[in-house]
């Protein structure tokens, strides 16, 4: 799964970053300012589009068509093995794709907090698939999460399914992945280290909750 991650690339750098993968890149609304603790039914910034992205704020937490208002259990992860059949997935799986970039994410291991980036100098973004909706009037995202797989296995059972740059615009366009895991192309460039039990409180957001700590 993944209850927390971290973006602090804002402006430029991050619309460059997706202009690798679109002949043109919009942020109508701005971009957002550097977060270290981002947590579900916070606003996030997603990307939508075609050969055109756009950058814009959405709530994580999917929010259905027929969802009446925002109670229950916020719907931040979707497994990829039963997103195309779900009520609460199924039509955005076949029809509202994105992205959703992040710096890096924190996971829990026997209790103790992990930051997961890739490459290791943390400014290389993570496209994690997404999806949006647009219920209550309100635009709003989930991240698909796959079993676990190696050399990362150990740190959880469960993670987000992240894109290779060849798999953006297929994913953007419909392509079926359910239930396909992070190539492992890119799982081998993950970097994980321990940090700061700061983290498990969604309060605390500074840079110094990435930083490594002895456990």
């Amino acid at each position: 799964m993944c209850g927390r991650f971290v973006l602090f690339t804002t402006a430029e750098a991050l619309i460059d970053a997706a202009g690798e993968h679109f002949a043109e890149v919009r942020a109508p609304q701005g971009t957002p300012g550097p977060r270290y603790n981002l947590a579900p039914t916070q606003v996030i910034p997603i990307l939508r589009g075609g050969e055109v992205g756009t950058l814009e704020p959405a709530r994580w937490g999917l929010l259905p068509h027929w969802k009446k208002d925002e109670t229950g259990p916020p719907l931040f992860n979707a497994r990829s093995e039963t997103v195309a059949s779900k009520p609460s997935f199924r039509d955005a799986y076949r029809s509202n794709r994105c992205l959703i970039p992040m710096n890096g994410y924190y996971e829990w291991h026997e209790k103790k907090p992990q930051f997961v980036s890739l490459g290791g100098d943390d400014t290389e973004i993570m496209w994690a698939a997404g999806l949006w909706a647009t219920g209550l009037d309100r635009l709003s995202a989930t991240m698909l999460t796959t079993d676990s797989a190696e050399p990362i296995a150990w740190l959880h059972n469960r993670m987000p399914r992240f894109l290779a740059p060849m798999e953006i615009q297929p994913w953007l366009a419909g392509e079926d992945m359910a239930g396909s895991l992070t190539p492992p192309e890119l799982l081998e460039r993950f970097v994980i280290r321990p940090v700061s039990p700061a983290v498990g409180n969604v309060r605390n957001d500074h840079a110094e909750l990435i930083n490594a700590v002895d456990q």
